[in-house]
């Protein structure tokens, strides 16, 4: 795949400037076939508490980035997405932040911890379902991301 030294590169910044840890979806489409390829993402998902997907010409023609990004949107995952050298986003990503240059990552990370203190901060005390708070730290997630990107 030829973004996977991309998606390694962003994984490894993430890991060494931030202690986070990635799952990177760099594996062949055509090592399994459809249902079992499905079944493995979901449940590589399951364990995921964002997602960052990375945007490139290649990827634009896959067809599991978005139902990758549809699984995370269905679960509430906050999404992003990391598009480097100048790849043009179809119209329905830009509804998330985008990052295109590993300083949006810093800040990527900033806003993901920011979201995530705030919810928990915010839901002490108060008995609050716990689909309300991960849809506030989703929407704080957002709207932070967005301020440090200027978006």
């Amino acid at each position: 795949m030829e973004d996977a030294p991309l998606a390694i590169r962003i994984a490894t910044r993430l890991r060494d400037n931030h202690k986070v840890e990635s799952y990177l979806d760099v594996m062949d489409d055509g090592a399994k076939d459809g249902h079992q390829l499905a079944m493995h993402l979901r449940e590589k998902m399951r364990g995921c508490s964002h997602l960052l997907a990375v945007v490139s010409g290649s990827t634009q023609r896959s067809w599991w980035v978005p139902w990758e990004i549809g699984v995370a949107s269905e679960r509430d995952l906050p999404l992003a997405t990391f598009s480097e050298g100048g790849a043009s986003l179809p119209t329905y990503l830009q509804k998330w932040p985008y990052l295109s240059r590993a300083e949006h990552l810093d800040s990527y990370v900033a806003a993901a911890q920011q979201a995530g203190l705030t919810a928990i901060l915010e839901s002490r005390g108060v008995h609050k379902e716990e689909a309300v708070v991960k849809r506030h730290s989703t929407d704080l997630f957002y709207e932070d991301l967005r301020r440090r990107l200027g978006q």
